[in-house]
């Protein structure tokens, strides 16, 4: 009963996943702040003052005003948005709702919101930020067929073809994506999970070779700007310090069986963070990562010519510490809280030193 009750949680979850499509939700969000025109009048010692002038002029339009702005946008996964595992109801309208509720792109000034690298960084220089991440995307081949999000997540290069369809180009790109790779059980046999090595190589490997090809595409398309371009590829999350707070959730759960009322769906979804397999998550973690460092030290050697371009990989967000249970949500155990996502952006900034140096976004 119980695998049949798993089975049914799943289905609904993978409709509630198709919904998403049908309502948007992978859609990319733009955000730019509604005084940024008066913000602009009122600094005329701005880089972007000037540009302002001519709007003022009539030289240009709003519209191009606000294209000449830095530019920053986000591929990423639903560690990337408001998300958490709930009720079909809760889910299907979040949604619909909750954009931008999250580490990078919070715009809500209250105390008790996220604090995002948005709002860390609006300080520094005007903005237009953008939103690519969606619920459940992987690292993938491309080789599938997207329909922009509809009835299915849209993976990393659905998000990458969805920013090379971009008239502009983005000035500072992040990339945080992967984690729904990590789910190293599915597939196997009991066999090979009993000795996973080979396997866990293999699938670095192949993940590596995706990413590549995909922020080649990037690079390329960098190449031809004339504008600066940075692109900062993270590290995935500390798997390590995540399963101390999840561990943390199990044991406050077995106390008190209302909290967390959605901790076992996790299951049912992601095999592998059972406790029996995190172990092997936590090394393939760091194969990963490994990958991704070596990635981009390759990639940077065939960038010496292009002092347009800034490739850098950091691992703000693979060694962050999100053991404190305060940092994963109350419903599900598995996402950021309100607490995990300020946690995140406070990480991902530090992690962007060399990047905004490159681009001359310096505070005042």
């Amino acid at each position: 009963m119980k695998s049949q009750a798993g089975v049914v949680r799943v289905v609904a979850m993978l409709f509630v996943i198709g919904i998403f499509g049908l309502l948007g939700c992978n859609a990319s969000t733009t955000y730019v702040r509604p005084n940024v025109v008066d913000r602009l009048a009122g600094d005329p010692a701005s880089p972007y003052h000037a540009d302002y002038v001519e709007y003022k002029k009539g030289q240009i339009d709003e519209a191009n005003l606000i294209d000449r702005l830095p530019h920053i946008a986000l591929v990423g996964d639903s560690l990337s948005r408001d998300f958490y595992v709930a009720s079909i109801l809760d889910l299907l309208w979040r949604a619909k709702n909750n954009h931008m509720r999250d580490w990078f792109l919070d715009t809500d000034p209250s105390p008790d919101s996220v604090d995002s690298l948005f709002e860390r960084l609006e300080p520094i220089t005007p903005l237009v930020a953008t939103e690519y991440a969606s619920v459940g995307a992987t690292v993938d081949s491309g080789k599938q067929v997207q329909l922009l999000g509809f009835l299915a997540p849209l993976n990393f290069s659905g998000q990458v073809s969805q920013i090379l369809a971009e008239k502009r180009f983005p000035d500072l790109l992040l990339l945080w994506i992967g984690h729904n790779n990590m789910n190293w059980v599915s597939g196997l046999t009991a066999a090979q999970i009993k000795t996973p090595d080979d396997y866990l190589h293999a699938r670095s490997v192949l993940f590596r070779r995706h990413y590549t090809e995909q922020l080649t595409r990037l690079i390329d398309r960098a190449k031809t700007e004339k504008h600066k371009c940075a692109i900062v590829v993270y590290g995935l999350i500390n798997f390590r310090a995540y399963f101390n707070a999840r561990a943390a959730a199990e044991e406050l759960k077995q106390a008190n069986p209302n909290l967390y009322p959605y901790l076992e769906v996790d299951y049912d979804h992601f095999r592998s963070m059972r406790p029996e397999y995190r172990g092997n998550m936590i090394r393939l973690s760091y194969l990963m990562d490994i990958q991704l460092k070596e990635m981009v030290d390759e990639l940077n050697k065939n960038l010496k010519d292009c002092p347009n371009v800034h490739l850098d990989y950091s691992d703000a967000l693979c060694e962050v510490d999100v053991s404190p249970v305060a940092s994963i949500h109350a419903m599900d155990a598995w996402h950021p809280s309100v607490k995990g996502h300020s946690v995140l952006a406070e990480a991902a900034l530090k992690g962007l030193g060399p990047s905004l140096q490159f681009l001359g976004w310096r505070a005042k």
